[in-house]
């Protein structure tokens, strides 16, 4: 299809939140925290692990992401981020309920980066609980770019390769946790989101084609992770969350995670191994009941 054909279109469909997918993120944080079962509300961000949407294998790229021009627009860029969104929490969603969604391109954006052309695609993604109230309204930001030249001789962390997985949440203080990283722990939030992009998975891949010195740390996952500190904290109530990936994590790389109290919620933001003094990596803005 080419660009001048494609136009947004709304889709829907009848979901079930499945338990199953629910456990699987609850065994992947390995937190302490009870893992959600039918009839309880689903946490917070949960709703990307819990209702996964598998793309037929014929119709996936090279990177593993399915080919533009159906439901996302036909842009000419390679490279695809999950650059952030806001999302408000209306009505919780209860874990083995029937959830209906609506999805629709909102807005295609083209604008000039450091890097070179850039498309900025808005996606609205509204879910409805099954006495058809709308529960959770999202805006997805989605960057594409253009690729980097692959390098002569890729670099490599040496964390990368010495990883043992474990828990990826350590707590270091009254308002600080670590996030630690391995090749398993992306492999496994990959299946569980059924994200098949190979930036997160694939090293050579990664590394010899993309461009980047290891293994992609999802940017999803660092906001789970984030919003996961609130709740291990004993925070109230999420009514809205603001999410922004402004720097990548590589498997294997010291993460910190660190939650501060602001008027009207909590402030929460990663930073990667150049500390506070090189600013967050990500960053997620919860305002609270």
């Amino acid at each position: 299809m080419t660009a001048s054909a494609w136009q947004p279109h709304l889709e829907t469909s009848t979901e079930l939140l499945d338990p199953a997918p629910v456990a699987a993120l609850a065994a992947l944080l390995d937190d302490g925290l009870p893992t959600p079962g039918p009839g309880d509300p689903l946490p917070p961000l949960w709703h990307w692990v819990a209702l996964p949407r598998w793309a037929a294998s014929g119709v996936l790229g090279v990177d593993g992401h399915p080919r533009r021009g159906s439901f996302l627009p036909p842009v000419d860029l390679p490279r695809r981020m999950f650059a952030g969104g806001e999302i408000r929490f209306h009505a919780p969603l209860l874990v083995g309920s029937t959830v209906r969604r609506e999805a629709e391109v909102i807005s295609v954006n083209e604008k000039k980066g450091r890097s070179g052309a850039l498309v900025v695609v808005d996606v609205q993604i509204r879910l409805f609980d099954d006495t058809g109230a709308l529960a959770v309204e999202e805006t997805q930001n989605l960057i594409y770019r253009e690729a980097a030249p692959a390098p002569e001789q890729p670099a490599v962390f040496p964390q990368a390769e010495n990883t043992v997985p474990g828990p990826p949440l350590h707590r270091a203080a009254d308002n600080a946790w670590e996030l630690r990283t391995d090749p398993s722990l992306l492999a496994r939030f990959s299946a569980a989101t059924a994200n098949a992009h190979r930036i997160h998975y694939d090293w050579p891949y990664a590394t010899a084609v993309e461009g980047y010195p290891g293994l992609v740390v999802h940017g999803p996952l660092q906001a789970i992770a984030l919003a996961e500190v609130h709740r291990l904290m004993g925070g109230s109530p999420t009514r809205e969350l603001r999410h922004r990936g402004r720097a990548p994590l590589f498997c294997g790389q010291p993460a910190r995670l660190l939650a501060t109290e602001v008027p009207d919620g909590v402030a929460l933001e990663l930073f990667g191994p150049g500390g506070e003094s090189a600013g967050p990596n990500a960053t997620v803005d919860l305002t609270t009941d």
